[in-house]
């Protein structure tokens, strides 16, 4: 956490193109002891990390990750009684986001190694008492679940929410029970861990990392006492996301993907591997790793070719060549490369992906890249064509993350309005 959070600093202050003098004379402190801070030579003390906020115009983050790591290096314990005092207590707290992306951030990489550490490491639970109909209430509660994640496919993270929130309460309360065998308990665990990655998700996707960050944790936390690492390598899959499209958090998604895929090395489906490296994939464009990029997205397509297994995880119902080109067209926008973005747009389109009808939210998205992207190879006509689709899929979804894609291209848009379809495109809303 601490050599993070010196890291932070360090590429923050890189960022503002102050030199050294001009940097150490605004924060009040020598040069040569702001340089040992950095290097680790001395510790990140509350007045410097306030003075590298105050300079920086961080609003905070430094200072609070500072005050956050005592709280988490003598956090409640990865076993059942810390789950469910984990999972109790966000059931009950605020839904004030009160941290920032950085800071969620580093909390997240201290989940991620807390959670690789306790993976089969959970104590024998006591016997249970019988409950009838136990199994077939379990049923119900997996079948709602995978609504939820098709809910939030189709109308997006504002209700989501709440729903997935009363699901953990629920299961929370069958585990309190004590009424559920070994066997039970487990899958009980792992529905805990995928109610709280739903809500994590939702709250991420409508712009509440700290709320997100807490909840990916206690997501990581039941699957670690269910002994499922797929679950939590799933969750970990979307805190990357969470985490990648923080600046300057890339390298910190690949970390959280290269954990997760470390701990399913030999459990995971060829379709699960295929996630995990395209989205490491994704994670790498951020930082400009072209090549790295290209060959996580080959090992991806790869994994895909290998076709459907009976153990697929129901989650995984989304990863398909389509969602690996939509991913494989974002890195090559992002890398600076709009002519391969657009044909890797294409070739999804051509392998049926489904975007209107199943994935509006994330549909959305990727037309706004899209647009994005003709619009840098100067086709208007196209650009504007992929704009009025990708508003059109966002006319039923509620979805933060979605909007402000859609928010970005029209910024891009503004400097063209000109043409009269970019003028008529900017002034419908």
């Amino acid at each position: 956490m601490s050599d993070q959070l010196r890291n932070d600093m360090r590429q923050e202050r890189r960022a503002s193109a102050m030199g050294w003098k001009q940097f150490a004379r605004e924060a009040g402190f020598g040069e040569a002891y702001l340089r040992n801070v950095e290097n680790g030579n001395r510790a990140v003390t509350v007045g410097v990390a306030s003075a590298y906020d105050r300079v920086l115009k961080t609003g905070g983050i430094f200072a609070g990750v500072l005050e956050d790591m005592p709280a988490m290096a003598k956090g409640v314990p990865w076993d059942q009684p810390g789950s469910l005092t984990v999972l109790t207590g966000l059931l009950k707290g605020s839904s004030v986001d009160r941290r920032g992306v950085l800071s969620a951030g580093a909390a997240l990489a201290a989940s991620a190694g807390s959670w690789s550490k306790a993976l089969g490491s959970k104590s024998p639970a006591e016997t249970p008492i019988a409950l009838a109909d136990g199994a077939a209430l379990l049923t119900h509660v997996e079948d709602r679940l995978e609504h939820l994640r098709h809910f939030d496919d189709e109308l997006g993270s504002g209700e989501l929410y709440q729903l997935a929130r009363n699901e953990l309460a629920l299961i929370v309360m069958l585990i309190k029970s004590r009424r559920y065998d070994s066997s039970a308990l487990a899958h009980l665990h792992s529905m805990a861990s995928e109610a709280a990655r739903q809500i994590a998700w939702a709250a991420f996707d409508q712009g509440s990392p700290g709320i997100a960050q807490r909840f990916f944790d206690g997501s990581l936390r039941a699957s670690a006492e269910a002994d499922d690492p797929i679950a939590g390598a799933y969750t970990l899959s979307f805190a990357a996301i969470q985490c990648y499209s923080t600046p300057g958090q890339a390298n910190r998604a690949v970390s959280l993907l290269e954990t997760a895929q470390e701990q399913v090395r030999w459990r995971a489906t060829p379709r699960m591997h295929a996630m995990l490296a395209a989205r490491i994939a994704r994670a790498l464009s951020k930082s400009g790793a072209k090549k790295e990029s290209a060959h996580q997205l080959a090992i991806a397509r790869s994994a895909l070719d290998k076709g459907r297994h009976d153990d697929d995880p129901k989650s995984l119902y989304w990863v398909d060549y389509g969602e690996i080109e939509m991913i494989a067209g974002s890195s090559a926008l992002q890398l600076g490369d709009p002519a391969e973005a657009v044909r890797r747009f294409e070739a999804a389109m051509h392998a049926s992906y489904p975007g209107d009808e199943a994935y509006p939210r994330s549909h959305a998205i990727y037309l706004a890249r899209a647009a994005e992207a003709h619009l840098a190879m100067h086709d208007l006509d196209a650009a504007v064509a992929k704009a009025h689709h990708a508003a059109r899929c966002l006319g039923s979804v509620d979805s933060a993350r979605s909007a402000t894609e859609l928010e970005g291209l029209r910024v891009k848009l503004a400097a063209h309005t000109s043409y009269g379809p970019v003028r008529e495109f900017l002034q419908a809303g």
